[in-house]
């Protein structure tokens, strides 16, 4: 069974959504770890005793029951909800904007409220079906400090690292809105996976460079992938970076999911220039951490993502140094038409050329797919996610190709 044909308008907007109870400072229990529930719960007055049975409850209400109402815990005491109520949220952010692809893809405005001294933040939550899985590209920042000369996302300053919370209400949320959580109906119309699941995968791919907010996307992933919960296997989480090299190793250690480098070219040189993070951590120095990635085998290979730019890194000398370079890495190498944007300087490849790459990498033994474009016209693939506040004009979008955020992690 494949996804769906129903053709869906090209943008189905969401209205804006008001929820007074997120301008207020009450914590959220969502993305708390089980130890730091139970110490907020005794901070609020339960018993020693019932501490463990009380997390028990509310995990299996927060990430296998999917609500987010207190007044939805049916086995819980009236009196032990009110004291919730009172000091604790779990609501979802805002849907600022909800817009749904021809081709199944959707994609959120979620708004945030403030959090101390600051003011709301936005951060877009994209969704791709496939036959058989589908794949959530989640945020763990608003903005991005990378500057990647290619990418449309880097030309938002860095605002603020999401919370654990903040990363895991993108995946909580999206399951409610794909009908994903138990005894919920799926929206009307949508192309959905023939899975189990609708969202069998997650990647770490939006707005921002995980590894530069280590411990909540570490908490939220470890979350993610907790059996008594969301129970993502984590082969089917893939964390991308740039290349924070001293974090991948601590990825490896203490997350292990799958792994993404955003590679972009073979030669130091071209690489401080298309990745700027290369010149603090270079070529040499990212593949020995790829190399000494916990599990890598052929069943687990790293994923390297290669955006194609006319006649910047897409020869046939290019493809040469690419297989030099990555030899003896268990590796999936993606090739990326490139998403042009008004302003950019960088031109995708000629598709004959793409191929002609695509062939040498093939014969070279890696396994070496070309991106087909998904949701391009409503400007949710790779590199163009961007805040409400600094979006394209809609009229510009169709123009746009695009790349999609599947074909990440495992299919079993």
């Amino acid at each position: 069974m494949s996804v769906s044909e129903a053709v869906l308008d090209p943008a189905v907007k969401a209205p804006l959504v008001v929820r007074p109870e997120l301008a207020g400072t009450k914590p959220s229990l969502i993305g708390l770890t089980r130890e730091q529930m139970a110490d907020a719960l005794k901070d609020n007055g339960v018993p020693e005793k019932q501490v463990r049975m009380r997390v028990s409850q509310l995990w299996h209400w927060l990430y296998i029951r999917g609500v987010s109402d207190f007044d939805a815990m049916t086995n819980v005491a009236k009196d032990m909800r009110q004291m919730l109520k009172e000091h604790f949220t779990i609501a979802r952010p805002e849907v600022v904007e909800e817009q749904v692809s021809n081709d199944g893809t959707r994609k959120w405005l979620l708004r945030f409220p403030p959090r101390g001294a600051g003011r709301p933040v936005e951060v877009e939550t994209v969704y791709i079906p496939e036959e058989g899985r589908g794949t959530l590209c989640i945020s763990s920042q608003v903005g991005c400090s990378l500057t990647c000369s290619f990418c449309h996302t880097g030309t938002q300053r860095l605002v603020r690292n999401l919370t654990a919370e903040e990363i895991l209400a993108q995946l909580l949320l999206a399951r409610d809105r794909l009908g994903d959580f138990p005894d919920r109906d799926v929206p009307q119309g949508a192309m959905i996976p023939s899975s189990d699941r609708k969202i069998t995968n997650i990647v770490m791919m939006g707005m921002g460079e995980p590894l530069y907010n280590f411990e909540a996307v570490k908490t939220a992933l470890l979350i993610a992938s907790d059996g008594d919960g969301l129970s993502l296997s984590k082969r089917r989480i893939t964390l991308s970076t740039s290349g924070v090299v001293p974090e991948i190793y601590r990825t490896g250690e203490e997350i292990g999911v799958m792994l993404a480098i955003s590679l972009h070219a073979v030669r130091d040189e071209l690489r401080d220039m298309l990745v700027p993070i290369n010149k603090k951590y270079p070529l040499k120095e990212l593949i020995e951490a790829c190399r000494a990635y916990p599990g890598l085998s052929n069943a687990r290979r790293i994923t390297f993502e290669y955006v194609m730019l006319k006649d910047v890194n897409d020869s046939l000398e290019d493809a040469k140094e690419l297989v030099k370079l990555l030899k003896g890495v268990p590796a999936k190498i993606n090739l990326i038409p490139f998403n042009p944007w008004p302003g950019t300087n960088y031109q995708c490849s000629d598709w004959a050329t793409i191929e002609k790459f695509a062939d040498f990498i093939n014969q070279a033994g890696y396994a070496s797919p070309i991106r087909t474009p998904r949701g391009r016209d409503i400007l949710a693939a790779c590199g163009q996610l961007k805040s409400e506040s600094e979006r394209m004009r809609k009229t510009e979008r169709l123009a746009f190709e695009a790349m999609m955020i599947a074909g990440h992690g495992e299919d079993d």
